[in-house]
């Protein structure tokens, strides 16, 4: 067997996003390049790796056996870079960080800046997923961190540590009639138009989702990429209503024509939380992300001015 940790990450980054081309990309390799290094190590193995489909690929079983072991060895990796980063100024440690959506746009930024900022040797790969995703990529060894909403059952089994809190919002054109409500239910907006997210966000699906558990689905007039600022933005026009975090709704209020509605639904108020699968098994740069993250979050809860 002849292959390297290029191809291991490789296999991963194929695996993760279910596309040759999209692991290719991340793995910041030419598209023939990626597809010859998976050819060469199916013919070294005997054997396929992964199942090519109609819309993508899939790992087969000795696919799946191949990606446990590259998550184990990269681990190593990185725990060995960490702890002699100790040692070596300039060695580099990246941590594989993922994040709901509004942690991604609204919490993160300021908190990644600062701690890039103070850690010039270690790099953060952020991935947005929804929070049973995330969990399920902690528990798997796919990401060393992640950012969850409280709700995810599942995060029990794993170490987790409070972040932030987070309160869904609808946002309204300032004349609009659902702009004079003092509070409002998710379903008592169906009938609306709606502005959301790029397809593939993690708030849009989590969206989606809950207007179909209505017998319903979102009129959406547009899906933008570019966060909770454009959609305002496009709210403030009155193209349509959307539902953002409260925090972007009150930044964006102060420059737009905009109405904010709490909505009254339980899972429009989320407590977000740090979740790892063992701290003390961490490599050191990704603990010290935890840190740092965890320091803020008490910072934040301590003072009287909290960002947050």
């Amino acid at each position: 067997m002849r292959f390297d940790l290029v191809d291991l990450r490789l296999i991963l980054h194929v695996a993760e996003t279910g596309s040759i081309t999209h692991g290719a990309a991340r793995s910041a390799m030419a598209l023939a390049s990626a597809s010859e290094r998976i050819r060469a190590m199916e013919e070294s193995l005997g054997t396929t790796l992964f199942d090519r489909k109609r819309r993508g690929v899939g790992p087969t079983a000795a696919g799946l056996t191949v990606i446990q072991h590259a998550r184990l060895v990269l681990q190593q990796i990185e725990r060995l870079r960490g702890d002699l980063g100790q040692h070596a100024r300039g060695l580099r440690g990246r941590v594989r960080l993922s994040s709901n959506t509004a942690a991604t746009l609204e919490f993160l930024p300021a908190a990644l800046a600062g701690f890039l900022q103070a850690h010039p040797t270690i790099d953060v790969d952020l991935t947005e997923r929804p929070s049973g995703e995330i969990v399920r990529a902690i528990a798997n060894g796919a990401a060393d961190v992640g950012i969850v909403a409280d709700a995810v059952d599942s995060a029990a089994e794993l170490e987790t540590f409070p972040f932030a809190e987070d309160r869904l919002v609808l946002v309204t054109p300032r004349r609009h009639a659902l702009g004079r409500q003092r509070r409002i239910a998710f379903r008592e907006t169906l009938a609306c138009d709606f502005v959301g997210l790029a397809p593939g966000s993690a708030l849009q699906d989590h969206l989606d989702d809950h207007a179909a558990r209505t017998g319903s689905r979102l009129k959406l007039r547009l899906r933008l990429p570019g966060g909770f600022d454009a959609v305002c933005r496009m709210a403030d026009k009155g193209i349509g209503i959307a539902v953002v975090s409260r925090t972007a709704a009150l930044r964006c209020r102060k420059t737009m024509a905009l109405r904010v509605v709490p909505l009254v639904d339980p899972w429009a108020h989320r407590r977000l939380r740090i979740c790892v699968k063992s701290l003390s098994g961490l490599p050191v740069h990704a603990r010290s992300l935890v840190e740092h993250l965890r320091r803020l979050e008490s910072e934040d809860r301590k003072g009287p001015s909290s960002s947050r």
